[in-house]
């Protein structure tokens, strides 16, 4: 698709995350067993046949951009394909990004070298599968000047989201970001029409509506707040269902949103269905990442004779269980697991070390941590929260490199 420019938005703070965005942007946030959040953003445009695109990032993005540089370096040049990482360049003053609107204008420099007459946005923060050619091809059908991909959501968690109103041929009429009373959907009153955040906009619209934008000082130079509704009265805006598609993805509509500690712990669980929402393992939609030649994983008899059990969990590429049991849960790479050591219903991102006879549960551990023998994590909310973060719904979560005392 020559020509169209996607863009990806990626350089959200990611405050609600937190500790694990501590030290990195929540896209780089591990998830799944071996990916990025960002991964299956990317993917979708991989197998939409999106080739040039422009990722603008901006808090703590060292290692968003190392992993693209790994794991994104799949393009070629010379047939115009990119994947190009856009830190704030401050060519509209000394500001960084104030906004999503905002940082596309601060880089109109780049749309306007573009030849492309469609301009496709993007989240890089959430979790799901798409075929965005199928929504590009309703926007040239339908001749919008910007098409919205939404989906519908229960009433009561609509408030969180940028609410549509449509008309039969799916005219956006309405758009209320964040609502306390959302509009419900006329065929079902229980739930609500929500924006997704994917656009696709001419070229020229988007040029025109970010300027304009960028002159109102009262203005938060933000899609949802500012830029739609303004265009919703002057414009062809038209809502795309999501799942809708006739592409090759599976129509499984599954979407989430990772912004909280839950959500996030929730999305992991959710690979661990036996039926999945989500199929990772659909062979002709696979998830890119970049991940380090490893050996494989396996399980290794202690010395005091008990097996490593892996049961129900999603285990990455070196790691060794020698006399742990491991339920429920997801493991990155090279994490080890002692002897009499049991870990259930957890994440465990990268080179983590399980003590003998830990006993870990309900509970997020970062990077590069090393947990003593005997520690007791995720079984007792008083002793956790005086050293760690616990989420609304009981989550413990040891930050990156904790060092327990002695």
């Amino acid at each position: 698709m020559q020509d169209v420019l996607t863009i990806v938005l990626a350089g959200g703070m990611g405050s609600r995350l937190s500790p694990l965005t501590d030290d990195r942007a929540k896209p780089a946030v591990p998830f799944g067993g071996k990916y990025r959040i960002i991964d299956f953003t990317l993917t979708n445009c991989l197998h939409s046949g999106l080739r040039q695109i422009l990722v603008l990032t901006q808090y703590k993005s060292h290692s968003l951009h190392k992993h693209i540089r790994d794991g994104w370096s799949v393009f070629n040049p010379e047939l115009k394909e990119y994947i190009t990482v856009v830190p704030p360049q401050m060519r509209k003053g000394g500001k960084w990004y104030e906004g999503t609107a905002d940082a596309i204008y601060h880089n109109m420099w780049l749309l306007s070298r573009s030849e492309a007459d469609y301009v496709v946005v993007l989240s890089g923060d959430h979790i799901y599968r798409m075929d965005y050619a199928a929504m590009i091809e309703e926007h040239k059908r339908t001749g919008a000047a910007l098409t919205v991909a939404c989906m519908d959501v229960p009433k009561e968690e609509a408030t969180a989201f940028g609410v549509m109103q449509t008309s039969s041929d799916k005219r956006v009429e309405a758009f209320s970001e964040k609502p306390e009373q959302p509009a419900t959907m006329p065929n079902d009153p229980t739930k609500s029409l929500v924006s997704m955040g994917i656009y696709v906009f001419d070229m020229k619209t988007l040029q025109e509506a970010l300027n304009s934008d960028a002159e109102l000082e009262s203005s938060s130079h933000d899609f949802g707040k500012d830029i739609i509704p303004k265009l919703i009265d002057t414009h062809g805006v038209y809502a795309y269902h999501f799942g809708e598609e006739t592409g090759r993805v599976a129509k499984d509509s599954y979407w989430r949103d990772v912004g909280t500690i839950d959500s996030f712990y929730d999305a992991n669980m959710d690979l661990l269905e036996p039926v999945p929402p989500m199929n990772l393992y659909q062979s002709n939609w696979g998830i890119r990442t970049y991940e380090p030649q490893l050996p494989p994983a396996r399980t290794v008899p202690s010395a005091t004779g008990n097996e490593g059990i892996f049961i129900n969990s999603i285990i990455a590429n070196g790691v060794i269980n020698s006399g742990g049991s491991v339920h429920h849960s997801v493991l990155f790479s090279n994490v080890r697991i002692n002897d009499g050591a049991t870990i259930a219903d957890s994440i465990i991102f990268g080179d983590v070390t399980v003590g003998e006879n830990c006993q870990l549960a309900n509970c997020i551990i970062d990077k590069h941590v090393v947990i003593p023998d005997g520690t007791v994590i995720g079984l007792d909310k008083a002793q956790d929260a005086e050293r760690f973060h616990i989420s609304e719904n009981g989550i413990v979560v040891i930050p990156e490199g904790y060092v327990f005392a002695e």
